[in-house]
Order: structure tokens, then C-alpha cells, then sequence
């Protein structure tokens, strides 16, 4: 027996630009958890509640936007929204998702500077070290679940992880390896469609469908009309700064090295993460790798993309490297320098990229090679979660860099525990999971020894 599908499919004209601009800043402000709960957040949202596009589509739109450098979450709001309303709806999105966790990411570290040296403190961030491990793991869990459909997309994800974690392949030829695999050797499409968790009918969406190719036809003249728009915007804070300061000047160098990461790193935030470590930490000497594990520890307590842990580190790199008298101001330069460059680029993408992969909806080999790269993806974020497990938990790293097992340190183990306890077993949200970790690590300072 078919299923009736009860709604009635929502189209483009139905939807009013000010009905949209208050759902997205209500997904805004509860996007909390990393780049999983937020599309989790979206999914429900926009899918399930207001039934805006269909499950295929909405995992076409992601499969895209995992392809892309730069916060994937972020971008596929920025896309619906584009869809939606065109280049208005996709700048109302995109900045949305972004303003509420920019806010308090700001406050959050005008905080951490003033009191970092503070023992309870320190607790405090012990303790979001371990939710974020058990926070990691759960990314894993769900991108697993909706990315690794069959055997082949399992083989990709634990090639991946070995890869990375045991040769040090860079990120950006693991993605272009796994993109190359799927096109040449594609699998059915539907492998990675999902149905809807409420078991209706999917949404027919095939208005919103000619209403988008309509108005956004994928021609050369349009392409390089946004590249004279978006390019310069992008790069006028840069030249200013190179201008003004000099080409070593902290600006410059924050937004020379983040307009880099924004074309190289692909895969979202987890899969930065490594590559703006190796290079905030050992090569600018921006920030420490504690400080780094605080950031993300602020960037999974706010709203808004996990990418804005780069803020935290911006923020950091002009406060500790001005040498002004005011380096409250060169702390906020620096963080606006670094969410200017990391973001322009992620509207310049869907803007430029979206009407083509509109158009390229039905191609079986394109399908194919995006879930390929979101298989690859799932070995990387289990990468990330075993680095900052191995970087929490143990004091020491042997001359090899593997872990000094004598230097075990049995509060943060024990924290995490209770962490996957909460996420796992007890299912409780990430509000919850951060509280109890924070209030238990700042329990830890009141022991004895």
C-alpha cells in the first residue's frame, strides 16, 4: 500500500523571506554540538518539522558541502537558504548560523584571557576537554550512520584513518582519492538516502527545484561575475592589513594563513583541526596545544559552526603577539580578521558552486564520488577523536611521538568516561554533558595532592 504523504509539499512562494530569516536564527541558536548535531538540528528543522526540502535533496546539498573546504554545517544552510530565496535567503542563512556563536565566542574569550590562570579554571576546561572527546566519538557515530551505507564506503573510512593517522597523507589527497574512486567506479546512488525518521513520504519539492534553475543558471557570465564580487571582498581586509602593518604584521599573517585554510582544508572542522594545530602551534607559535583544546572546548559550549574555534585562536595570536598597550583591541582585530577570511570564501563556494550541482542532480557518478568522500571523511574525524584523546590523557609523548604510557593521567580518563556515559548510555544532550564535565573538573581542584 503506498504511504499518503499528509503534507502538502511546501514550494519557494509559499515561503516568506521574513518566516525564513526567524528559522534560521531559531537554528542558529540551538546549533550547538559540532557539525553532526547541528545538520542533525537542520535536518529536523527544515526536513521533518517544516518540511522545506526533501531528504534527498537535503543529502545532496550535504553531500556537496562536505566536498567543500571550510564548515560544512555553515555552508548547507547557506545553500537551503539559496535555494529558498536566492542570494538574499543564502546570505540571511549563512550569517545567522554564524552571528549567535560569533557573539559569544567573543565574550567566552575576553573570559579565558582574564582568568585563564585561575586553578578552578583550569578545571573547568579539563573537564570540556573530556566532553569534547565523547562529543568527537558521537560525530563519529552519526556521520558514520548516514556515510557508510556498504562495505566499499566502510573499506574508504578505515583506509582513510590509516592514512592519515599512519602515513600522514594530507587531508586535501585523501578527499580527491575518495572523490576519484566514486566517480570512476560508481555505486547505486541510494545507498546513502536514508528515509525520513517519522516514516512519511518524502517531500516533492520539484517547485523549489525549477524555481532555483530558473533563476540561477549555471553559465560562465555569472561565474565570473561573483568571482569579481566575493574575490575582493575577501581579500580587502588582507591587503589593508599588509598595507597598514607589513607583510609579518600578526594581521597579515592570520589572514594570509586562514585564506589558505579556507581552500585547503576540506571536510569541516574536524578535519581542520589537525592541519590549523600543526600550523597555530609549531610553525606561528599562535597558541599552545592546551590552549587549542580550550578553544574547542569554548566552540562546542556556543552555538554556531565548531569552525569558530579559528576565532578563539585569532583572538589569541593578536592579544599575546601585539605588544600594545591595548591588547584587548588587537585581540578582537585579530579574531575578526580570522572569521572574515574563514567565512567570505563560504559563501563565494555555494553561490558559485550550487546552480551546477543543481543542474548535476541526477548524475549517478557525481553521487557516487560525494558519498565516497563522506565515507573518507568518517576516518578522519575517527583520527581526530584518538589525537585529542591521546593529547588529554597523557602527560608525556616518547621521542616518536607516541604516548608515554607511564604518564597516564587517571582524572581526565576518568572524566571522559563519565562523558560517553552521559552522551551514550544515558542519552543526555550536550548541554547537560558539558555542565556535568566542566562542574566535575572543577570539582577535581579541591582534591588533595
Amino acid at each position: 500500500m503506498a504511504v499518503v504523504n499528509a503534507h502538502p509539499p511546501v514550494t519557494p512562494s509559499s515561503i516568506t523571506l521574513a518566516e525564513a530569516t526567524r528559522t534560521w536564527l531559531r537554528i542558529g541558536l540551538l546549533s550547538f554540538g559540532g557539525p553532526a548535531g547541528q545538520i542533525a538540528v537542520m535536518h529536523r528543522i527544515l526536513v521533518e518539522e517544516k518540511r522545506w526540502i526533501s531528504e534527498q535533496r537535503f543529502l545532496h546539498a550535504l553531500s556537496y558541502c562536505m566536498l567543500l573546504p571550510g564548515p560544512e554545517a555553515q555552508q548547507l544552510a547557506t545553500y537551503v537558504g539559496w535555494l529558498l530565496h536566492g542570494t538574499r535567503g543564502g546570505l540571511v542563512a549563512g550569517l545567522l548560523f554564524i552571528i549567535p556563536g560569533f557573539l559569544a565566542m567573543m565574550a567566552l574569550s575576553f573570559i579565558y584571557v582574564t582568568w585563564q590562570q585561575h586553578p578552578l579554571l583550569d578545571g573547568v576546561f579539563l573537564g570540556l576537554k573530556a566532553a569534547v572527546i565523547a562529543l568527537v566519538v558521537e560525530a563519529l557515530v552519526r556521520i558514520g550512520r548516514r556515510a557508510l551505507g556498504d562495505s566499499r564506503a566502510k573499506g574508504l573510512a578505515l583506509v582513510s584513518f590509516i592514512a592519515i593517522a599512519m602515513f600522514h597523507v594530507p587531508f586535501p589527497f585523501i578527499v580527491l582519492g575518495a572523490g576519484a574512486m566514486g566517480y570512476l567506479l560508481p555505486r547505486d546512488a541510494g545507498v546513502a538516502t536514508r528515509a525520513n525518521a517519522n516514516g512519511a513520504a518524502p517531500v516533492t519539492d520539484a517547485g523549489a527545484e525549477e524555481s532555483a534553475l530558473a533563476r540561477t543558471a549555471p553559465t560562465p557570465g555569472r561565474s565570473w561575475r561573483l568571482l569579481a564580487l566575493w574575490l575582493p571582498v575577501w581579500f580587502a581586509p588582507v591587503l589593508l592589513a599588509a598595507w597598514l602593518a607589513g607583510p609579518a604584521h600578526v594581521y597579515t599573517q592570520l589572514g594570509v594563513f586562514f585564506s589558505k585554510m579556507a581552500v585547503v582544508t576540506f571536510g569541516g572542522a574536524y578535519a581542520a583541526l589537525s592541519y590549523v594545530a600543526q600550523q597555530a602551534v609549531e610553525s606561528f607559535a599562535w597558541i599552545t596545544p592546551a590552549q587549542m583544546l580550550d578553544g574547542l572546548g569554548l566552540a562546542e559550549s556556543t552555538p554556531g559552526p565548531l569552525i569558530l574555534v579559528l576565532q578563539f585562536v585569532g583572538f589569541l595570536a593578536g592579544y599575546q603577539a601585539s605588544g600594545a598597550e591595548v591588547p584587548w583591541l588587537a585581540a578582537v582585530i585579530g579574531a575578526l580578521m580570522t572569521v572574515w577570511v574563514t567565512f567570505v570564501p563560504c559563501f563565494l563556494w555555494i553561490f558559485l558552486g550550487a546552480p551546477y550541482v543543481e543542474a548535476l542532480r541526477g548524475n549517478d557518478r557525481l553521487t557516487s564520488a560525494l558519498n565516497a568522500i563522506m565515507a573518507a571523511v568518517v576516518g578522519v574525524i575517527a583520527n581526530l577523536a584518538l589525537w585529542f584523546a591521546l593529547h588529554v590523557w597523557f602527560a608525556r609523548r616518547t621521542v616518536d611521538g607516541l604516548p608515554a604510557f607511564d604518564s597516564l593521567q587517571w582524572i581526565p580518563v576518568t572524566l571522559t568516561v563519565i562523558a560517553l556515559l552521559l552522551t551514550f548510555a544515558l542519552r543526555r544532550g550536550l548541554g547537560v554533558t558539558l555542565l556535568v564535565c566542566a562542574a566535575l573538573g572543577a570539582a577535581t581542584t579541591l582534591l588533595p595532592g
